[in-house]
Formats: C-alpha cells, sequence, structure tokens
C-alpha cells in the first residue's frame, strides 16, 4: 500500500511541476510577447546607432533645418524620404544593413522629426526643391534617392528636378494619381486618415489625437467596430498617464501601434494640405512621372478594395502601373504586403535598392 501511495504522490508532484512549468511559460510568452508589442523599435534603433549613424542638421540659407541621419562612407549615396507621420528613425529596420554597401543619408521632411516646422514648406515642390539642395551642398555626391508613401513623391520630385548628381530612385509604394483631387476621396488614405485628421483639428481637442483616430478610423469601422470604444478609451487613459509619449498598446501588435510611434513629431497642418490637396503644389502626378529621366524601380503593395468600392492601397495596381509607363527607364515590383513595405519586408527592399542599375 505504501510504495502505491508514493507512487501517487510522485505522480501527482510530477503533474504539479509541469503544469507550474507550463504556467510559467504561458506567462513568460505573455510578458515577451507585450514587451515586444511596447518596445519593438528599439532593438533596430540601437543597432543603427551601433553601425555608426550619427543624427546631425544642416540649415539652409533661408534658415529652415534639414535633421538627418548620416551613416559611415561606405559606397554610393543613398538619400532616404520617410512617409508622412514618419521621422528618419523610420527606416532603423534597414539602415544597419544599407550601411555596408552606400553612404546613407536618412532625413526628416519638414513638418516631421526635428526637421523646421514652417507651414510654408508643407508642399511638394517647397520640401523637394530644399532636398536637392540638400544633396548639392550637404552631400555633394552623385546620389541614389529613396522615397516612402509620400516621401516617394517628394523621391520622385527630387528625381526629376535634382539634376546630375541623381542617378537613380527607389520610389516605395508612393500614391500616385490615388491623392490627386478627381480620386483621392476614394482613398483608403483619405477616409481613414486625412479626413478624420482634418475634423479633428476642428473639434476642441478635448481627446488626443489616438484615441479620436481609433473611434473613427475606417479600417476600426471596417473590422472590429465593437471594440473601438475600448480601444479609444484606453489610448485617452494612456495618453492621460504619459503625456509626452505617444500612445502604445502592449496588447497589439506593431503594425497597429506603428503609425502613431512618431506622432508626437508630427505638425497635423502637415497632413491638413494633403486634405486640401495643396501639398502638391500643383504639379500633376503625370507630370512628375513623365520627367523622371534617371533609371528607377517603383515598389508597389497590390490593391484592394472595400465593399463600397474605397482602395486600400496607396495605388491602384492600374495607377502604379501607369505611373512606371510614364517613366523613361523604370521596372515595376509588385507584392503582397502592407503599405511599409521596408518595415515589414527589410530583406525585399534592400535587394530593390541593390538591384538598381543606374
Amino acid at each position: 500500500m505504501n510504495s502505491v501511495s508514493n507512487s501517487k504522490k510522485k505522480k501527482s508532484k510530477t503533474i504539479c511541476y509541469i503544469l507550474l512549468t507550463l504556467f510559467l511559460l504561458i506567462i513568460a510568452g505573455i510578458a515577451i510577447y507585450c514587451y515586444t508589442c511596447t518596445y519593438y523599435w528599439q532593438k533596430d534603433y540601437k543597432k543603427t546607432l551601433k553601425s555608426g549613424f550619427q543624427e546631425k542638421q544642416s540649415t539652409l540659407p533661408d534658415g529652415s533645418i534639414i535633421n538627418y541621419a548620416e551613416g559611415p562612407d561606405n559606397g554610393d549615396a543613398l538619400l532616404l524620404i520617410h512617409g508622412q507621420t514618419g521621422t528618419w528613425e523610420d527606416y532603423a529596420s534597414v539602415l544597419p544593413k544599407l550601411s555596408k554597401n552606400y553612404h546613407v543619408f536618412a532625413v526628416d521632411c519638414y513638418g516631421h522629426g526635428s526637421s523646421t516646422h514652417d507651414e510654408g514648406k508643407y508642399y511638394l515642390k517647397e520640401n523637394g526643391e530644399d532636398f536637392i539642395w540638400f544633396v548639392t551642398n550637404v552631400i555633394q555626391e552623385k546620389t541614389i534617392v529613396s522615397g516612402h508613401s509620400s516621401g516617394g513623391l517628394l523621391a520622385s520630385y527630387v528625381a526629376a528636378y535634382g539634376g546630375d548628381l541623381i542617378v537613380g530612385a527607389i520610389l516605395e509604394d508612393p500614391p500616385v494619381f490615388s491623392t490627386e483631387q478627381d480620386y483621392f476621396e476614394k482613398s483608403f488614405a483619405y477616409q481613414d486618415t486625412y479626413k478624420n485628421m482634418h475634423e479633428y483639428l476642428l473639434t476642441d481637442q478635448a481627446e488626443c489625437w489616438e484615441a479620436y483616430y481609433m473611434r473613427h478610423c475606417l479600417w476600426g469601422q471596417l473590422y472590429m467596430s465593437s471594440s473601438m470604444d475600448g480601444l479609444a478609451n484606453y489610448a485617452q487613459w494612456y495618453h492621460e498617464k504619459h503625456p509626452e509619449k505617444p500612445v502604445q498598446y502592449f496588447f497589439m501588435p506593431e503594425s497597429l501601434n506603428y503609425p502613431f510611434l512618431y506622432i508626437k513629431e508630427y505638425d497635423f497642418s502637415f497632413g491638413e494640405h494633403f486634405y486640401d490637396y495643396t501639398w502638391h503644389s500643383d504639379i500633376s502626378h503625370e507630370t512628375l512621372m513623365s520627367d523622371i529621366e534617371v533609371p528607377a524601380v517603383f515598389i508597389h503593395a497590390k490593391d484592394s478594395y472595400t465593399e463600397d468600392g474605397i482602395l486600400q492601397a496607396a495605388s491602384s495596381d492600374e495607377q502604379a502601373r501607369n505611373a512606371v509607363s510614364l517613366m523613361k527607364n523604370c521596372e515595376l515590383v509588385e507584392l503582397s504586403s502592407n503599405h511599409n513595405i521596408h518595415r515589414f519586408h527589410p530583406e525585399t527592399f534592400i535587394d530593390t535598392v541593390n538591384s538598381l542599375e543606374y
């Protein structure tokens, strides 16, 4: 009997140890997940600094400041222009590897990060001309220009009008044709972000942008309508507890947290000029694309549509192909991806940069 009793006790202890171990593993897994959801950006940023990048500023003749990060000189110059609401740090996932073969300059657009916040500069032509000045007076060598989203339109301007120093362009999912006035309201960017941003600026702003956005965003209405008020309330609570920090959900994946990461360094007046179409400086996208003569690669995240016909992509497949056909020497790379290709598909982006023949 004692032998049987001891055997049962051993089995019970073994089961308890197994259950305790599983419990601790689950707790550890949850802790790692929550930490990753909140601090996902730190690892890449630390690698970027370790690889030799230094943050600097350049002052233009009119007093405007372009803030940028410069990497070690390991090859041809590469100018990176982030998308809207980002900063140069947005490229941290690709900067260390790019710096092994290029002399990388990653800039803050006007109204973003630590570059000048002056509404008079929030236009394609004004910002584009100053980036050309940056290439001529700071980089001072043959340069490949690459831009993401609205930064892709700025990169297009630099590629088209930057002169002999510009030798190639990587256009990463720019909103070509879709942000022009006759189409813009049918785009996800307008319905989800710019319309809400405009309406938010008309309120008393009693709640933070992150809370207002979560309460009104199109993707939330389409896919998580029953959860959005709770997520908005959490955002407001987080904002009130950490007023100097962007809202980050410890229980949400990086793809949903990332749009808020640099929002504290963004001037909403920049978005207003997208909303009212003035950002484009009366330059048609057809003209802009047609004026690009340097070798280029257009990276396009393939389109989809809501049931109401709202374009859920930076540009439609047809618009992207039309843009490519207008350029003198451009390759189209299409892939199934979300909009921020260099962030979530860094190897694809790096391979595309390396593939450019100029």
